[in-house]
């Protein structure tokens, strides 16, 4: 704190006295005198250290603790009006391994996706080459359907298990169960949302199994997976025409595309027999893919991982409860008739099961942590995993209209993929590019302008330009 004293009486000039240095001697100065003068003291305040600092005001800010203080150095503004910083010789070396962290981060993430990738894939294309393998044996869609479905049941407790593992939760299973359990509202899950939330999404999701299993009774599994991706150009048709998304020229493209696979795909056996009936299946099987995912956009909006993961064992429970009935309707009307208990797959129901579990977990936990796009690849390459297992243990032969739909399909499924500032984006790429070949041509030009003209300075020749 500093003070102004009034004039002595002795007719002495004012001083300014420094509560905290009273009765302090500082190395290197004058102590002030006794009779009430400071002579010493303010020549002190005059003198400059020599690296252009008062002292005195090194002494306030040493007093005073002034944030960010320097002794030497601790004015915050020098002689020249600049402000000065306090200089942290850390601080580089800080941002230096912020930049790698992250670098390393994203690098992780980026490899994860790709593992990813690979992981989703396979076991998309190993639940279909399973189905082709069941059938030959046990031919009951609807039954392997529901009892693929009830084994959502362990969605939740795989979940919550890895989170234990992972972040050492504190929660019991009951309590995270009900915390989750907001998706369906703020008063949690009362038995009328369970059935009125749960019911349109059981059903979509049951049809879409039991199409696509249908589907693989009269087609082969590339053809099938290729006709299943075309659910992305459903989901944006849907998408633009429900929930009001951004118009995006080129997904309607690709969705022509998709389109113009599907007929060619039909076209390959004549639209007749069993090949036009299976890719009806299929398209089937997309659509109502398509629509689950965006009813679920609509009603249940972007959940996280656990409110997922406890919706879908919801649904396996509601699998359970009420679609039950319609297996056994069906076994008993001799529609779909399995024979004994005993006498079943077993091996191959729980090993398709339990690969099309593993295939939605990977899909839902793939996005939360990393690329979705990535996990949209790993869709799309069950694709040529699935031809490579037709033609080399099946001996299937593909037609040239065949293999022309599903590139078209494909190609159609890439172009979905495509980030809707995606034209913006390349015209700016494209504009760099073109401005850095221009600066490269202006610097060629000059170096060869030099050039001529040292030439001509040595042939004696002066050049004129021309009007």
């Amino acid at each position: 704190m500093i003070s102004t004293e009034s004039v002595l009486e002795s007719g002495d000039q004012p001083c300014i006295r420094l509560e905290p240095l009273m009765n302090k001697h500082l190395p290197g100065n004058a102590t002030p005198t006794a009779g009430g003068s400071c002579p010493d003291f303010m020549d002190s305040s005059t003198k400059v250290t020599a690296n252009g600092v008062h002292d005195i005001e090194d002494r306030i800010l040493r007093i005073t603790g002034y944030y960010g203080y320097n002794p030497g150095y601790s004015s915050h503004r020098r002689g020249d009006g600049s402000e000065s910083h306090a200089e942290t010789p850390g601080s580089e070396t800080s941002e230096e391994s912020r930049s790698y962290q992250t670098c390393t981060n994203t690098a992780l993430k980026v490899l994860g996706g790709l593992l990813l990738v690979l992981c989703v894939s396979s076991s998309w294309v190993g639940t279909t080459q399973v189905v082709k393998l069941t059938f030959q044996s046990f031919h009951c869609p609807f039954f392997i359907s529901w009892f693929s479905s009830n084994w959502n049941i362990l969605f939740f407790p795989i979940y919550y298990s890895g989170l234990v593992v992972t972040t050492r939760e504190k929660q019991t299973p009951i309590q995270k169960f009900r915390e989750c359990s907001k998706l369906f509202g703020e008063d949690g899950m009362t038995l009328k949302l369970f059935v009125k939330r749960t019911a349109p999404f059981s059903i979509l999701w049951t049809l879409t199994n039991y199409l696509y299993l249908m589907a693989l009774k009269k087609l082969t599994a590339t053809d099938v997976s290729a006709l299943y991706c075309c659910h992305k150009a459903f989901v944006f048709l849907l998408s633009w025409i429900v929930l009001k998304d951004r118009f995006m020229g080129v997904r309607i493209v690709a969705a022509i595309m998709a389109i113009t696979g599907i007929v060619m795909m039909a076209y390959a056996d004549g639209f007749h027999g069993d090949s036009f009936v299976g890719v009806a299946l299929a398209v089937g099987s997309a659509s109502t893919s398509a629509l689950y995912k965006v009813l679920f956009k609509m009603f249940l909006g972007s959940a996280n991982l656990g409110e997922v993961a406890h919706f879908l064992s919801t649904m396996g429970f509601f699998n359970l409860i009420f679609i039950s009935c319609v297996p056994l309707i069906l076994y008993f009307t001799k529609v779909e008739h399995w024979g004994s208990l005993s006498s079943l797959p077993w091996g191959y129901l729980c090993g398709l099961a339990g690969l099309w579990l593993v295939f939605n977990i990977l899909v839902h936990v793939g996005v939360v942590l990393t690329y979705p796009i990535l996990i949209s690849i790993g869709t799309l390459l069950s694709v040529p995993g699935n031809a490579a297992v037709d033609v080399l243990k099946h001996e299937v032969i593909f037609s040239v209209v065949r293999l022309a739909a599903t590139c078209i399909i494909c190609l159609g499924f890439l172009l979905l993929l495509l980030p809707e500032e995606w034209d913006s984006v390349t015209l700016r790429f494209l504009a760099t590019i073109a401005d850095k070949k221009s600066e490269d041509h202006g610097e060629e030009l000059t170096e060869s302008s030099v050039h001529t003209r040292s030439r001509s300075r040595a042939n004696g020749t002066v050049s004129i330009p021309l009007a």
